[in-house]
């Protein structure tokens, strides 16, 4: 947990976000996990290996399924900013996204709206890319430029062609995306990056049908580094370059998984009741739909991480964005479109722990990072 000491010595980041199993030998399962941390505070772990003085990044943990003990624990990834979410790759490795576009030659503009409250002075380098972390070891700090820079969230890969799907989660002006690499399997030299352009729908924040097919193409992103439109630095640059080709707007989008030939997304705040919904996309007949849509914020709200279970089931986290009696929920949705709970945090939580205030806690938490081991046995997730 938060503030205990990892196996190298370094004390636990806060912010558990987005995590994976990248290895699986025997009984013990390795994961990766994101720390969802913004400023310049100075990395955490080893500076020299850090890529910049940002406090994200992510740590590796080792667990024995068979002690039901962790072994072993270390952080993989410092210096970057606000990971987010991310993507497990079928070689193995973690693909850590950070949920923040900076650069420090723009620092004399206003501060763009998603980071009013940050103070980033300080930074050295720009932000808002994807970060390759390995099952072991620690990553080499290098940013995959090609996947472009923009507030990332989650990716999820097709490992028969490669491509990478992504999420941006910004609002009111969010794409979807898709990496075609120019050798499957190695991100980091280079490939083309595309938009999802929805036909007849140049915006799909609402008025959407439950189980209606909609046509899909893709336009390209001509620079994908260039993440700020000229004297801005709200960090749209990459999305505005997909909506001025003709590609589809959503908003906040989050979760990405792709399972047996078809990508699910969600939305956070997508839908009619601006509370949430989860696309489903095939790739092969280039057709999507919505598969859940939330009735409000006061029911489930706010979907966020998901991951499809070893029965062929959406797990869906929950990240409500309002406050409520009733504390937030991991939920299921099966193929047939039947949605349940079956998680929840405590919401008789009291009392102060680690210098939090678990009243908070209990009706504030999002779950995120859910993720199985690779014999399906057990089911990771973070608070």
């Amino acid at each position: 947990e938060t503030g205990a000491d990892l196996h190298d010595g370094v004390p636990v980041p806060g912010r558990a976000d987005g995590m994976g199993v990248v290895q699986q030998q025997g009984s013990r399962v390795t994961l990766v996990r994101n720390h969802e941390l913004q400023g310049a505070s100075g990395p955490r772990g080893d500076r020299a290996s850090a890529y910049d003085t940002a406090p994200g990044g992510t740590t590796t943990l080792v667990f024995d399924t068979a002690a039901e003990q962790l072994v072993d624990s270390w952080v993989s990834l410092g210096g970057t900013l606000y990971n987010c979410a991310g993507g497990v790759t079928p070689w193995d490795t973690w693909l850590s996204c950070e949920e923040a576009v900076f650069s420090p030659a723009l620092s004399h503009l206003p501060k763009p709206r998603k980071q009013l409250f940050w103070d980033l002075d300080g930074l050295q380098r720009e932000h808002g890319f994807v970060f390759e972390v390995p099952a072991t070891g620690v990553a080499r700090p290098e940013p995959i430029y090609a996947m472009g820079q923009f507030y990332h969230e989650a990716v999820a890969i097709d490992p028969a062609s490669g491509v990478a799907y992504m999420t941006e989660d910004n609002g009111p002006n969010a794409g979807f995306y898709r990496f075609l690499p120019d050798v499957p399997g190695r991100l980091s030299a280079g490939g083309r990056l595309q938009m999802m352009k929805v036909e007849l729908r140049p915006d799909m924040s609402d008025y959407l049908q439950m189980g209606v097919e909609m046509d899909v193409g893709w336009v390209d992103i001509p620079d994908p580094t260039q993440g700020f439109r000229p004297g801005s630095r709200n960090g749209d640059g990459v999305v505005n370059q997909g909506l001025a080709a003709g590609g589809s707007r959503f908003i906040a989008l989050e979760g990405c998984a792709f399972a047996e030939g078809r990508v699910y997304f969600t939305s956070k705040l997508g839908g009619r009741a601006m509370a949430g919904y989860i696309l489903e996309y095939d790739p092969q007949r280039e057709k999507i739909w919505m598969v859940y849509e939330s009735t409000g914020h006061e029911d489930f709200s706010g979907p966020d991480n998901i991951i499809m279970s070893p029965r062929g089931s959406l797990v869906v986290c929950e990240d409500r964005l309002t406050r409520a009696t009733q504390a937030q929920t991991v939920a299921g949705l099966t193929r047939e479109g039947e949605f349940f709970r079956f998680c929840q945090v405590n919401p008789d939580l009291r009392g102060v722990h680690g210098g939090h205030d678990l009243a908070d806690t209990a009706l504030t938490s999002e779950w995120a990072g859910a993720t199985f081991s690779r014999d399906g046995s057990w089911l990771f997730l973070n608070i």
